[in-house]
C-alpha cells in the first residue's frame, strides 16, 4: 500500500487549505484512514478518522474547523482546513489502516502546511 498526500502550502492566518491523500495498492480490508501532524520539535499527534463505516472523530483542538472527508471510488481522503492558525504549522501526514485479525498501518510522506501570521 503506497499513500500520496498533496494540498500543503504558505497560507495566512485564518485562510484555508484542503489536503488530499490517495491511496493505492492492496486496499481490501481497509479499517480507516486518518490525518496526524507532527509540530516542530513535538510527537506526531492524531487530527481526525474516517472508518470504514463513515463515521468520524477529531482532535478537540481542530474541531469545528477541520473536516475530513474521502471518495471511495478515488481512494481518496481529504482534510479542509479552515481558519487556520500559525500553530497548525506542521507536516501533514495521511494513513490506511488495513486488516481483519491483524491491522497494519501505513504512513504517506508528509505534507508541509505553514500557516503566517
Amino acid at each position: 500500500v503506497q499513500l500520496q498526500a498533496s494540498g500543503g502550502g504558505l497560507v495566512q492566518a485564518g485562510g484555508s487549505l484542503r489536503l488530499s491523500c490517495t491511496a493505492s495498492g492492496n486496499l481490501v480490508n481497509i479499517v480507516g484512514m486518518a490525518w496526524y501532524r507532527q509540530l516542530p520539535g513535538k510527537e506526531r499527534e492524531f487530527l481526525a478518522v474516517i472508518r470504514s463505516g463513515g463515521g468520524t472523530s477529531y482532535r478537540d483542538s481542530v474541531k469545528g474547523r477541520f473536516t475530513i472527508s474521502r471518495d471511495n471510488a478515488k481512494n481518496t481522503i481529504y482534510l479542509q482546513m479552515n481558519s487556520l492558525k500559525p500553530e497548525d504549522t506542521a507536516v501533514y501526514h495521511c494513513k490506511v489502516d488495513v486488516g481483519v485479525r491483524t491491522i497494519t498501518h501505513y504512513w504517506g510522506q508528509g505534507t508541509q502546511v505553514t500557516v503566517s501570521s
